[in-house]
């Protein structure tokens, strides 16, 4: 469904566009600050940083500061349970759609605010159960697939060159985390794993 709702979007922006809009092609790449967060065993995960990279467009239209950008991203996040080798991993395809409104300071630069929707699809491993219960952490799954919304600000210089800095969040969960209730218990039960993200960036416009 998520898929669906994906192209969609996608292709409402596409008929959206007058043809008196400009389009550029790009690449942009960056680091994920992950803010991962697992109901009641956020003290056993250690935040790691992550990357995404992936092409680019920009459409400008005619209405003054206002533009749209789609992105299609390779994106890795994850996290280190505590005491072990293991590690949350997180890699997926994430496409982002931002709505932006900019404001140019001089010829040179412009700066601009954005904001929109994200659509995750999960390319890597979607579950995996610990040889060993560490703490109350048993095992992990990852959905499919995942709405996250994104609001941040940039800066594009001489048209060309952007720098960004956002906030990613999930509008629903990432996953689940298999833990264990009482130290003396076998009873398993799921927490919501959601994987929130810092996000600073670098693109280029051909």
């Amino acid at each position: 469904m998520k898929k669906i709702l994906a192209i969609i979007a996608i292709a409402c922006i596409g008929f959206a566009m007058p043809s008196q809009a400009q389009v550029k092609f790009g690449l942009k790449g960056g680091l994920n600050l992950t803010a991962l967060s697992v109901d009641g065993v956020d003290k056993n995960l250690s935040n790691k940083t992550g990357f995404y990279v992936g092409p680019t467009v920009k459409f400008t239209v005619p209405v003054v500061g206002l533009s749209f950008d789609a992105s299609a991203l390779y994106d890795q996040r994850s996290a280190k349970i505590k005491g072990t080798d293991e590690t949350i991993k997180a890699q997926s395809i994430q496409i982002p759609i931002n709505i932006r409104y900019g404001v140019g300071l001089s010829s040179l630069v412009n700066v601009f605010a954005f904001a929109g929707p994200q659509f995750g699809f999960n390319i890597g491993d979607k579950s995996k159960t610990l040889s060993d219960i560490t703490e109350n952490v048993k095992g992990w799954t990852l959905k499919s697939s995942n709405l996250s919304a994104n609001i941040g600000i940039g800066a594009t210089v001489l048209s060309k060159l952007q720098i960004t800095a956002n906030y990613n969040f999930q509008l629903g969960k990432t996953g689940d985390v298999t833990t264990v209730e009482g130290a003396a218990s076998t009873i398993f039960s799921d927490s919501k794993l959601k994987t929130n993200s810092w996000q600073l960036g670098l693109g280029y416009y051909f």
